[in-house]
């Protein structure tokens, strides 16, 4: 079966591309497999060493690999040199840190000997979308190959390019052969690779309904999973807030890839007291924004990724507006070609509308109007969601203690939410399972295997 990828800035073919089939998806993991066996044995230091001439190569094609970003996803193209940089940086992250989390630790028991060990578990197949498509890859395989597994990538094929270049950065780095493979796989195919015997774990990042779907196979078949799924991030201004320091914040959390992020701000909890001033400095600062062609340098906002996308976010908005909600900013189509929306906000809101209770992987920014710091937590909480979130206030203990009963795998006071391999990232309810990044994410993939020695007599 052949596919296409296409340009969502002009709607233009990129690039046809054969499926895998069955037994060519097969023999990798065969393969795979096979590479395993010699890749555990090469010693943690040494796997550093491939670690960092990777982020060599990283940083040294960050603005090739930008490009390639921006043409097959849209993203500007400022944001995806800083997407391949970020990858690099992970790697020179790990590299510094990750051998001293895979030591042996002592334990003191009743034997003479006992110890943790960290062993790496085998092949593991990531599932990974369109929107980060290197960040979403590297901060998995990263940590997941020092470790001493080896990694299968099953990509989105809207981004197979990006999937192919990812690939050819392991091996210009000198891993050896199939340590990180790509696959061009259909959903059977990949369901048979979660089946087989000679998968350790999945790793997927992607919708609640396919976590679902991967959670019930790997469950079914006794795999280790790591799920990070959707979001809808609560953004919450307390009345003590710098309204202007907020809204600046309030645009990069929502806006930044087009608002095609899982910890993307998506519901913004204003107190009643500084709402208007909110509201009226982020439209203007919304509105301010340079929407176009994603390689050119002035671009802040690009298309989305496809029609499908446009039309939902469209429809999201228009049940708003029927609803009552005042646009502030936006609320269309923009330009003639490609899949363009223009950042929007939207007011008077109310829990019935799609906006509000739906997750918006698009420009668009819902104001939610609260009265007290108990209605913010009430409303942060009224959602499936539970990835991420931010508090933003000048009393930083009060910030602490709203953050403290926000449902999610993390809050951030005075920041947007970001992911950092320096923090372990993942979420609660439906946004996943298990976590990624920092020591945390390095111990998902392997065996936590205790040994205990005493004295024969």
């Amino acid at each position: 079966m052949r596919f296409s990828t296409i340009n969502p800035a002009t709607e233009e073919v990129l690039d046809e591309y054969e499926m895998m089939t069955s037994a060519q998806v097969k023999e990798a993991v065969e393969r795979g497999r096979e590479s395993f066996e010699s890749w555990r044995l090469v010693p943690v230091s040494g796997r550093v060493g491939y670690l960092v001439k990777l982020a060599e190569v990283l940083r040294g094609n960050a603005r090739r690999f930008g490009e390639l970003i921006s043409k097959e996803m849209g993203k500007p193209i400022k944001q995806s040199v800083a997407e391949v940089e970020k990858c690099a940086w992970c790697a020179e992250f790990y590299a510094a840190e990750g051998g001293k989390w895979l030591e042996d630790q002592p334990v003191e028991a009743d034997g003479v000997l006992h110890k943790v060990s960290y062993e790496p578990l085998g092949v593991i197949l990531s599932i990974m979308p369109w929107n980060f498509p290197f960040w979403q890859v590297y901060r998995f395989a990263v940590p997941t190959i020092l470790a001493g597994n080896v990694s299968l990538l099953k990509h989105a094929t809207n981004v197979t390019r990006c999937a192919l270049v990812i690939e050819g950065t392991f091996r210009e780095a000198g891993f050896p052969e199939d340590v990180f493979q790509t696959l061009r796989a259909d959903h059977d195919t990949v369901a048979e690779v979660i089946r087989s015997d000679l998968v350790a774990g999945v790793s997927l990042t992607g919708s609640t309904r396919a976590g679902e779907r991967v959670g019930e196979l790997a469950g079914q078949n006794l795999k280790k999973v790591v799920l990070e799924l959707g979001g809808s991030d609560p953004f919450i201004v307390l009345d003590d807030a710098d309204i202007e320091l907020t809204a600046k914040n309030a645009v990069l959390g929502r806006m930044q890839n087009a608002g095609q992020s899982c910890i993307a701000a998506k519901r913004f909890i204003v107190h009643k007291s500084v709402a208007d001033d909110f509201i009226k400095a982020f439209a203007e600062k919304v509105k301010a924004m340079v929407i176009g062609d994603p390689l050119e340098e002035k671009t802040e906002v690009g298309p989305l990724v496809n029609q499908a996308a446009l039309e939902e976010i469209e429809g999201q908005v228009e049940d708003a507006k029927r609803k009552g909600a005042r646009i502030c900013t936006g609320g269309r189509r923009w330009g003639r070609k490609g899949y363009f929306y223009e950042p929007t906000v939207i007011s008077n809101t109310s829990k019935d509308m799609r906006c509000v209770s739906e997750e918006v992987f698009g420009p668009v920014a819902a104001v939610i109007v609260v009265a007290s710091d108990a209605e913010a937590i009430e409303a942060a909480n009224n959602t499936e969601f539970g990835l991420g979130g931010s508090v933003w206030t000048r009393d930083t203990d009060r910030g602490l203690q709203v953050a403290s009963e926000v449902e999610s795998g993390t809050v951030f006071v005075n920041s947007i939410t970001k992911s950092d391999p320096r923090i372990p990232f993942g979420g609660v309810k439906k946004s996943g399972l298990g976590r990624e990044l920092s020591y945390f994410g390095l111990h998902e993939f392997v065996n936590i295997k205790s040994y205990s020695v005493y004295e024969h007599k």
